[in-house]
């Protein structure tokens, strides 16, 4: 029979081979030990009343934008009012023949003129008018002031002078409205009459 030699007592036994996988030993991962650095230390009332400012300085800033909304919208619907008005008038012309802003205007209504004969207490006046004159006819009241009773009346004719009449006044015919020519007839009949050149 063979004889085994028995093992010697001494020998070590193998350290055992991690798995794959498996989490390495706490002493291979634990970083070296480092000193902790100075912080500054908070100031937490100073950061309070920091934010309070900014959120007041945020609440004026809303507050002036709401403004500023405010006064534009005011402006727009301000615009648009005078918008509308204008829009109106310029129908309101438009019915009544008038021509609207920035159109050519009509032209003016015709005025019939009609040929007044108005006696002048001053004939040497007259004498001195010709076709085509413009005058103005004051009328010389015994009480109270005078008073301008045709302002530019055309002188349609000059007649030929008449016989020396008592009150040495002259004829003049006068192209007038027809208001006006009413007025003249008036005056002459309650006050003495003279013309003024234009």
């Amino acid at each position: 029979m063979s004889r085994t030699s028995p093992l010697p007592a001494s020998l070590p036994s193998p350290a055992p081979t991690p798995l794959p996988g498996s989490p390495a030993s706490p002493a291979s991962t634990c970083p070296p030990a480092r000193p902790v650095p100075l912080f500054p230390p908070l100031r937490v009332g100073r950061a309070g009343r920091g934010g309070d400012r900014l959120r007041r300085a945020l609440g004026r800033r809303r507050r002036v934008v709401s403004a500023g909304l405010a006064v534009a919208a005011a402006a727009g619907l301000a615009v648009a009012a005078a918008a509308a008005l204008a829009a109106g008038g310029a129908r309101a012309q438009a019915s009544r023949g008038a021509a609207p802003p920035g159109g050519k205007p009509p032209p003016p209504a015709a005025v019939r003129l009609v040929s007044a004969p108005v006696r002048i207490a001053d004939g040497a006046t007259v004498r001195l008018l010709r076709p085509g004159d413009r005058v103005d006819v004051v009328a010389a009241e015994r009480a109270g002031p005078p008073r301008v009773v045709a302002v530019a009346a055309r002188v349609a004719e000059v007649p030929a002078p008449e016989r020396e009449m008592g009150d040495g006044g002259a004829l003049v015919v006068l192209s007038v409205p027809r208001e006006t020519a009413r007025t003249l007839v008036g005056a002459g009949a309650a006050a003495r009459l003279a013309v003024t050149l234009c």
